[in-house]
This record gives structure tokens, C-alpha cells and sequence, in this order.
């Protein structure tokens, strides 16, 4: 299948970026061919990848009419957000409605359709469960829109936790304080909010224990009332430890529970709270559910071929 685009007042250059890199990248990852001939480009391959690739190329075109310039970064959003499974019509750069939150980066969006789904269901309950493979933006996600919500002052803190699976219960006799103790088991959590926001800004809210980031079993006791609550690899919990998430709530609270149930690291004699509470939730008002697939996984390439992989050997 052939189909053409052609240039207005805009430098092939711009498009194609320094030595066709970006050209290179839009025929390597949907697996077209491109050729640009004075102001016209010819795109070949599948009919279904050709309308992805012409996508591409309309919104790098757009882009560059608003802004003048455009970077490798963005491409390769604008070619996961194209590739993402039943993808429909929408300028996640340009419709303010999609940003999230402005971060140190610029502003975030959701990257995929699933993406914004996801989103959606945390808007709409109090208490949401989102699960599906690495990669997809689950906990980052969580944390933008908690961030959003407290900038607002919607909220007042944000607690982030995970359960320390490996440590177990003797997280008491290891040397070091608290912090020490369990970091290794919350690193991707401060990966996250680094993501975000400034490290000035970032410490401060630690300090004054605005955000807080603890390990699960140390939830035990509280009520936290006007906080938005994330637990991370939430299929590492047990039926106890989702239980005594759960009621945490406190008045004006709200939660996300994030996992992936393909990936539980508990002992076999230990059932994941996760898988649980899937089960136990569902129907009542006021917890949504979603589960990403393969299609909005937003890290390497790769990982998308390796979930698939590993998808067939089951």
C-alpha cells in the first residue's frame, strides 16, 4: 500500500531530523518504507502500518507548525502512542484536558489509550485497582495524579508504599534506621517522584512529611483521613496486608492499589491480596478496575517482544 504527504513550509530537515534519524526510527518501529522527493512523501508497506506511519508524520508535522522544533523523545511517544491497540484520533500533546500535571520536564500525558482510561477510572472512585504487565505506567501514573491532587489542594499528603516481600518480618534486625532498612525495596517510588519534580521541591515535601514513602507493614495502626494512598506491587501483599490497606481510608482519602498478578514473588503457601481483592471488590460502588495489556507498555521496545514471549509459554 502506498500513500503520499505532502510538505507545506516546512523544511524536510525539521521532519526527518539530522542524517534521517527520525525517518529511520518511523520505518524501523512500524516497519514502512519512506521517501521524500521535493515537498512530497511516499510511505510503503501494510496498509495498517502505512496509516500509523502517516499518522506519525501528520502529528511530527503539526507539532513543528505550533512549536518549530521537535525532538527524538517526543517521536518516540507520538510512535507508542500510534502503535497503542485500537488507537483513536486524539492529540495527546496539544489538548490541554490530557495533561496531568507539569512536572520538571514539562507537562505528562497520558501516553496511550489505555493510558487514558486508566487515568479516567482513578478520576471517578475513591478507591481503584489497576493492574497489567511492566511497563505500562501503572505506579507513575498513580503518582502524577496525586501530585495533581495536592498541588490542587484536593489533598493533604501522599503516602506511597510496597511490601517489603523479601525482607519479611525481619526487617527489625537489619542494621540502619527505618529509612536504611527498607529503601532498597522502595527505590523505584523516589525513581518516580525524581521523574517529577525538582529535588529542592522533592525534599521539602519529605521533610515535612507531606509525601511519605513506608514499606506496607508499616501501615498497620493508621488512619489517614484527606491523603491519596498508592500501594505498588500490590500482588507482593497477602490477604492480611490487603485487608489492612484497605482500611486505612480515612474521611476525604483516596487509594490506588497497583500490580501486576503475573508476577507474584510470595511463598507458595501465601495467596496474593491483589488476586484477592479483585475477586472480593467487584461490584461495589466506588472502586474501579483496569487492566493495561502488552499494547501500553511505554519502556523499551523490547519489553513489549519479551511480555509477548513469555505470554506464549504459558
Amino acid at each position: 500500500m502506498e500513500k503520499s504527504i505532502k510538505i507545506k513550509s516546512i523544511n524536510p530537515i525539521k521532519i526527518f531530523g539530522a542524517s534521517d534519524r527520525y525517518l529511520k526510527l518511523v520505518e524501523l518501529e512500524l516497519s514502512v518504507s519512506i521517501i521524500c522527493r521535493n515537498d512530497l512523501i511516499k510511505l510503503n508497506g501494510k496498509l495498517e502500518n502505512v496509516d500509523k506511519a502517516v499518522k506519525v508524520l501528520n502529528e511530527i508535522i503539526e507539532i513543528l507548525n505550533k512549536k518549530g522544533s521537535i525532538n527524538l523523545a517526543k517521536i518516540k511517544d507520538l510512535i507508542i502512542i500510534v502503535k497503542s491497540e485500537n488507537i483513536k484520533n486524539i492529540n495527546y500533546f496539544s489538548d490541554p484536558k490530557f495533561n496531568l500535571y507539569k512536572g520538571r520536564k514539562g507537562k505528562i500525558s497520558p501516553r496511550t489509550q489505555g493510558q487514558v482510561k486508566a487515568v479516567n477510572i482513578i478520576k471517578e472512585n475513591d478507591l481503584s485497582l489497576i493492574t497489567g504487565p511492566a511497563g505500562t505506567g501503572k505506579t507513575f501514573l498513580s503518582i502524577v495524579y496525586a501530585m495533581a491532587l495536592l498541588d490542587n489542594n484536593e489533598v493533604d499528603k501522599i503516602i506511597l508504599c510496597r511490601p517489603a516481600v523479601e525482607a519479611g518480618e525481619n526487617l527489625g534486625f537489619l542494621p540502619g534506621d527505618l529509612k536504611e532498612k527498607v529503601d532498597p525495596y522502595l527505590t523505584p517510588l523516589y525513581e518516580s517522584l525524581e521523574k517529577i519534580l525538582p529535588k529542592n521541591k522533592l525534599e521539602d515535601l519529605f521533610l515535612n512529611n507531606i509525601i511519605e514513602i513506608v514499606p506496607l507493614a508499616y501501615m498497620r495502626g493508621r488512619t489517614l483521613e484527606n491523603s491519596f494512598m498508592i500501594l505498588d506491587e500490590a500482588q507482593n501483599s497477602t490477604d492480611k496486608q490487603m485487608k489492612m490497606f484497605l482500611t486505612r481510608l480515612g474521611i476525604g482519602s483516596r487509594a490506588v492499589i497497583t500490580g501486576d498478578i503475573t508476577q507474584v514473588d510470595l511463598k507458595k503457601n501465601k495467596y496474593s491480596g491483589l488476586i484477592q481483592a479483585i475477586n472480593i471488590l467487584k461490584g461495589i460502588h466506588g472502586i474501579g478496575f483496569y487492566e493495561f495489556n502488552k499494547e501500553d507498555v511505554v519502556r523499551h521496545t523490547l519489553v513489549k517482544s519479551i511480555i509477548e514471549a513469555y505470554d506464549e509459554k504459558k
